[in-house]
């Protein structure tokens, strides 16, 4: 079964939006993990109306600040499996994650995850974020989004 997600390379200025998750949702509620590095990333719930609607909701969740600008869509997605150990825990063996480019209007210093999961939110310049990001599909995303 394919988990259908949403996620935002979001910019301010020459800077761009990192979150460190420290939990995942499994069926049992929330476990646990070694801290991570990404861009917002959630899955589409069913109350969400639209890719839109979803993308809203996890970036007020993980950085509690609705000032954004959706800048666009873009063409290409994130697909991966997950682990063996993760699909028991889910119920999910693949995610497809529709990327959005979105620029942060707000003050930085107003950031406050809601939700649980998130233990920092910092905007690093690209060298930084390239460095940082945990995940290889994350970084060569990242890198081809930067050549267009």
């Amino acid at each position: 079964m394919m988990r259908k997600a949403v996620g935002a390379i979001v910019f301010q200025a020459n800077q761009f939006l990192l979150i460190n998750k420290t939990k995942i949702n499994t069926n049992e509620g929330k476990e646990d993990i070694e801290g991570e590095w990404d861009f917002i990333k959630g899955g589409v719930e069913q109350r969400d109306r639209s890719l839109i609607d979803s993308l809203l909701r996890e970036l007020k969740e993980e950085t509690g600040s609705s000032e954004y600008k959706i800048i666009k869509q873009l063409d290409e997605k994130i697909c991966f499996d997950f682990p063996d150990e993760i699909k028991k825990k889910i119920g999910y063996e693949r995610q497809e994650t529709t990327m959005f480019l979105v620029e942060f209007l707000g003050d930085v210093n107003n950031l406050a995850p809601i939700d649980n999961e998130i233990s920092a939110i910092r905007f690093e310049v690209k060298e930084k974020v390239l460095d940082m990001l945990t995940h290889s599909d994350s970084r060569d995303y990242f890198i081809n989004i930067l050549r267009v």
